[in-house]
């Protein structure tokens, strides 16, 4: 079986002034498809970095990032805009909805980067809302909703283009305990049973019990994972 994310020495450096901040150190990975993993590690270890570098929303200082079958470093902004419409799906802990829009309106937004008649727009978004459970709450702003709710709508946003590779970071960090532990249910469910690819980043332990591999960095090495 091909990974769905391949990385070989990656390295990632920032430039502040004259200093260079090392952020990732040589990392090399391969997850396959179906994988649920939690990426852990203390603040400031190349987590979110490294989230960021396998949606395309970052670039390498060196090494090589394969994700979906595609070299990320060969394409321009455009084109890696392109391709994270058609592969990726992104959950941030701060949800991001649009506060004037209805939870359909917000899942439909992505949708307007794909070939797609308002119709079918409409459609894939009520489809991705029944799968989270929000049936009920499409034509609810935000708002309206729960904490736990609009986390649902942000990760039915992220499912509406029916993407390989679902990002999220942080995707329980502003959640009360119950919210958490149903969004990381959902999480569950749909990696076992849409066999989605998943990777989060989290501070937290019992979120990522949930995964069935987590992957620790520091200091922007990879130290050690664990599989269940």
């Amino acid at each position: 079986m091909t990974p769905i994310v391949n990385l070989k020495n990656l390295t990632k450096i920032y430039y502040k002034g004259d200093s260079e901040i090392l952020t990732l150190d040589h990392v090399s990975l391969q997850i396959e498809p179906g994988e649920f993993i939690a990426l852990m590690g203390p603040s400031g270890s190349g987590k979110t970095t490294l989230l960021n570098l396998l949606g395309g929303l970052d670039t390498p200082t060196d090494g090589e990032v394969d994700v979906c079958g595609q070299d990320l470093s060969v394409l321009s902004s455009r084109e890696l805009a392109r391709w994270r419409a058609d592969h990726v799906g992104f959950v941030f802990q701060s949800f991001n909805l649009l506060p004037v829009l209805t939870a359909r309106q917000n899942v439909e937004l992505p949708l307007t980067l794909q070939p797609l008649s308002s119709q079918e727009r409409r459609h894939h978004a009520e489809v991705a809302l029944r799968i989270v459970g929000l049936e009920d709450r499409m034509d609810h702003r935000p708002s309206e909703l729960s904490g736990g709710q609009e986390q649902r709508v942000a990760i039915a946003r992220a499912l509406a283009c029916d993407p390989q590779l679902l990002l999220a970071d942080e995707p329980t960090g502003d959640l009360d305990a119950k919210s958490a532990q149903d969004v990381m249910e959902l999480l569950k469910r749909l990696n076992e049973s849409l066999g989605k690819t998943i990777i989060i980043v989290t501070h937290d332990s019992h979120a990522a019990e949930f995964a069935r591999r987590e992957l620790h960095l520091e200091k922007g090495v990879m130290h050690m994972e664990r599989k269940r």
